[in-house]
């Protein structure tokens, strides 16, 4: 058994450091799943960000100063900033694929351990808390403002994690509605291809795009048209209603 950080191999020392993100990042979550329960979801998102501006500030100096490099005035990253587009774009699309590996891998690792019906719940419970953050945090990023109609929904679409996986569209357009098409689904689209049936991701999807459309704007409304487990055509796999109430 090792004593101090002194005995470990480069090896150990590279697992380590990872392993210490890892926490810093939990830590982070349990402290903002914690603002929600003490104070709701609109303040909570409030003092998420706060202290992401300033955790972000503090934590990028200080690496920066360590491995070397600068930072704009903005406090950006120059290896960030001179990366070429096409690099900039492969990273944006590899964090988001990350992004969507780890959410499988938790929903696989539920349903070994306590069935499909538990990995279920809890996915449909996870995105009850994820989709209106990430709906949150593109709003801010956007500057939307806090009713910025349909038209700031269409933009916040464009920005979510899923947009740069998977392929979407907007159709049947009207002043106060536009119909959201999911074309193309990374997860469902690998079940296609193993032969496997669609998986029922509707329970999810309601929790999911309701959340998601009333956080960026609270006048918009949301009917699902179709999703797995409901029949789809060929060309999406599931069609999403949004309304702009009076």
């Amino acid at each position: 058994m090792k004593q101090n950080i002194g005995e470990f191999n480069s090896e150990e020392r590279a697992a380590f450091i990872l392993d210490l993100f890892h926490r810093t990042s939990i830590h982070h979550g349990i402290w903002f799943a914690e603002a929600i329960h003490q104070y709701g979801r609109e303040q909570a998102y409030g003092l998420l960000g706060e202290v992401y501006r300033q955790s972000y500030g503090i934590q990028i100096k200080r690496l920066t100063k360590l491995f070397g490099g600068e930072t704009s005035g903005q406090g950006l990253p120059e290896v960030l900033l001179g990366m070429e587009q096409q690099q900039s774009d492969q990273l944006i699309e590899a964090l988001s694929v990350n992004w969507l590996a780890n959410d499988g891998v938790w929903f696989q690792a539920i349903e070994r351990s306590m069935g499909m019906s538990e990995a279920k719940r809890c996915n449909d419970s996870s995105w009850a808390n994820f989709s209106p953050f990430e709906a949150s945090a593109i709003r801010q990023f956007l500057q939307l403002g806090d009713q910025p109609g349909l038209e700031g929904l269409k933009a916040a679409l464009r920005f979510r994690l899923y947009a740069f996986i998977n392929k979407q569209s907007f159709t049947n357009e009207t002043d106060d509605s536009f119909d959201f098409l999911m074309n193309d689904c990374r997860v469902q689209s690998a079940r296609k291809r193993k032969g496997m049936d669609d998986y029922p991701c509707k329970s999810g999807g309601l929790i999911e795009y309701t959340s998601f459309a009333r956080t960026i704007d609270s006048r918009i409304t949301t009917e699902c048209l179709c999703c797995p487990p409901d029949k789809h055509p060929d060309d999406y796999y599931c069609a999403w209603r949004f309304r702009l109430k009076n």
